[in-house]
């Protein structure tokens, strides 16, 4: 089997991290080959995500640790103790990038910013992914996904217009504020060479905000303000929304025109495209509701196994699965997107594969390492405190 290519093979991260945001964009960062070493606390049980969730597959380590941390290494070091720093500058030299996730007052007192850090490394990239940024009122604000899907307006966007406002099931802020940290921080290592290091700030406030994309366009634009519509409906083109089959659900999207046709004519019902009520995207709609009713109707006059088979291939349309549907789907098993890997205490782990394809091949994964698991390796023998170690241990440094 051909070595999979590892575009960051050679850099190396320290990542203070916990939790989702962080450790979800770093992850992108070890899958294609970079050495990520979080720096946890010892005296706080680390990142706080190793004893987090309804299954622990170790003192240190559990099955929501791993969704996060995968191909990464650990050590651990007192930041706020004088000998910690002194053994973080070691680090540092050694160094690509500084990776945190804290709020926003903190990398400053902690030593984790470029000025604090540009005299030990001119050419460090200090990464900061915080709530609400570094350089405002609510620096010292904690803050988590869910408060930037309430206040940016993504719970008032999601659910059925009769229901209470509601989140994303998953953290999706988190998520794409941790892609979109590793995005910066490529981009900051891309043009060292040229500009040196830099501090490179995202945060989950601004990176909702952001996602607010077209409604907040027509917003700020036309006064237009989009609401929940029934079924998941999309605000503009119809029908792009759920419907009830003979057994369930079914999510059709004709985004366009020519997919409108190729539903009706499936459906043996090319009729509608001449009812006055259904012939434009506007007609529709301003129609929705009466489309809904109609198109219902013929969905469930058939499952929603056999609308997919007899719609797949023509039009944009998914079955609506609960979890374990999705992830037991036979599609997930062709695509290779989910890997088992041998664990030290649980004998073997099942996780979701990166994303990423390089040259048609998967990216490979390994679980996170325990708690300091890499204090011996890195910091004794790659920083020559192997003899130190034990009295750094007993001083709660490591």
């Amino acid at each position: 089997m051909p070595q999979p290519h590892q575009p960051l093979k050679g850099i190396r991260v320290l990542a203070v991290e916990q939790f989702g945001a962080g450790p979800y964009g770093s992850m992108f960062l070890a899958d294609l080959g970079a050495e990520v070493i979080k720096i946890e606390n010892r005296q706080f049980g680390g990142d706080p995500a190793r004893q987090t969730g309804s299954h622990l597959l170790s003192e240190d380590d559990s099955a929501y640790f791993q969704a996060f941390n995968l191909n990464k290494k650990s050590v651990t070091l007192d930041l706020k103790s004088e000998s910690g720093q002194q053994i973080l500058h070691k680090l540092v030299a050694t160094a690509d990038v500084m990776w945190n996730n804290l709020r926003g007052n903190q990398p400053a007192r902690l030593g984790l910013d470029y000025a604090s850090l540009k005299a030990v490394k001119s050419d460090i990239v200090c990464t900061h992914i915080s709530a609400y940024g570094r350089d405002n009122d609510r620096a010292d604000w904690p803050g988590y996904d869910y408060l930037m899907q309430a206040e940016c307006g993504f719970l008032d966007l999601t659910g059925e217009p009769d229901a209470p406002p509601a989140r994303f099931g998953l953290s999706m802020i988190d998520f794409m504020t941790g892609v979109v940290a590793g995005m910066g921080t490529l981009a900051a290592l891309m043009g060292r060479s040229r500009e040196g290091g830099c501090d490179v700030d995202v945060s989950l406030f601004d990176v909702a905000l952001h996602q607010l994309t077209y409604p907040g366009t027509w917003y700020m634009n036309h006064g237009i303000r989009t609401g929940r519509i029934a079924r998941s409906a999309h605000p503009a083109n119809t029908p792009v929304q759920l419907y009830t089959t003979g057994d369930g659900w079914i999510f059709i999207m004709c985004m366009t025109e020519k997919f409108w046709r190729l539903l009706l004519e499936t459906m043996g019902r090319e009729d509608l495209a001449e009812d006055p009520r259904f012939v434009s995207m506007a007609d529709r709609r301003e129609n929705r509701d009466a489309l809904t009713g109609v198109l219902d109707a013929i969905f469930a006059e058939d499952s929603t196994a056999s609308w997919i088979e007899r719609l797949q291939t023509r039009v944009p349309v998914a079955p609506v699965y609960d979890l374990p549907d999705a992830l037991d789907n036979p599609f997930v098993q062709q695509v290779d997107m989910i890997q088992q890997m041998p664990h030290p205490h649980a004998g073997s782990l099942r996780a979701l594969r990166n994303p990423i394809r390089l040259e048609g091949h998967r990216l490979p994964g390994s679980p996170g390492h325990g708690l300091g698991q890499d204090n011996a390796e890195i910091l004794g023998e790659e920083l020559g405190l192997a003899d130190s170690l034990e009295a750094l241990k007993n001083n709660k440094v490591v």
